[in-house]
């Protein structure tokens, strides 16, 4: 894999064809679980492991995968790398997955995961597949960080709250004093979409923004900043 090949799908994951901004795919957990930083990234970590082993394993057997059968197996090849995520969050990091609950296993379900797939593992190499899995998974899991974040300052003024479960000993940051008093709607459903809602709007502006400069044209170059490379005579 070249240098410019890693680049495009850098860039088609993290934003071109980001999952949770431009192909609006697996709403649900991004949706349910953003209600604070730790769950969301959590949550977006545990993605982008599936992504990458299926998208790894995928790539190495689509030439052994009878093309009429190939979503069952997709689908049996991702739930069983979720059973042992899932299994590994419960021996690891058990408080953790006692709050993440049903949206672990619910990974498997997740169309982001069957959809890089079965449009790319099923077609390309296995480092490609690979690396387009974990971009992908970026691109999900940076638009959860930044969702939860925003959700957990509007009803708690605190950030990080829970990483005791990850880090033991480590305390979240109170930002707006003990005496804040929350903003309830941030962390109902309603909230959550109002919130998403912002960022896509947002994404959608930068995007018309940027294309809108493209396509200006180049500006003329005024007397002050016109140069000539006349040749210098004796």
């Amino acid at each position: 894999m070249t240098r410019q090949e890693f680049r495009e799908l850098a860039y088609n994951g993290l934003w071109k064809q980001n999952p949770g901004l431009a192909q609006l795919l697996g709403l649900c957990p991004l949706l349910a679980i953003s209600t604070n930083m730790v769950n969301a990234v959590s949550l977006g970590l545990a993605t982008i492991l599936v992504m990458a082993l299926s998208n790894l394993a995928v790539a190495c057997l689509r030439n052994f995968i009878p093309y009429e059968i190939r979503i069952p197996v997709f689908i049996l090849i991702i739930a069983a790398l979720v059973t042992v995520v899932d299994l590994a969050f419960n021996a690891y990091f058990h408080s953790l997955y006692l709050v993440l609950g049903i949206f672990i296993p619910l990974i498997v379900t997740n169309c982001i995961v069957l959809a890089r797939v079965e449009a790319y593992a099923a077609k390309n190499p296995a480092l490609t597949s690979t690396v387009d899995a974990i971009m992908m998974g970026a691109g999900l899991l940076g638009v959860l960080a930044v969702l939860g974040a925003l959700r957990e300052l509007a009803s708690s003024g605190t950030l990080l709250a829970g990483i005791e479960m990850l880090l033991p000993g480590a305390s979240a940051l109170q930002l707006f004093g003990d005496d804040y008093p929350g903003f309830l709607l941030a962390t109902l459903p309603p909230g959550a979409f109002f919130t998403l809602g912002c960022l896509i709007a947002a994404y959608n502006a930068i995007n018309q923004r940027r294309a809108a400069r493209r396509l200006q044209p180049p500006r003329p170059a005024t007397d002050g900043q016109a140069t000539t490379n006349t040749p210098l005579t004796s």
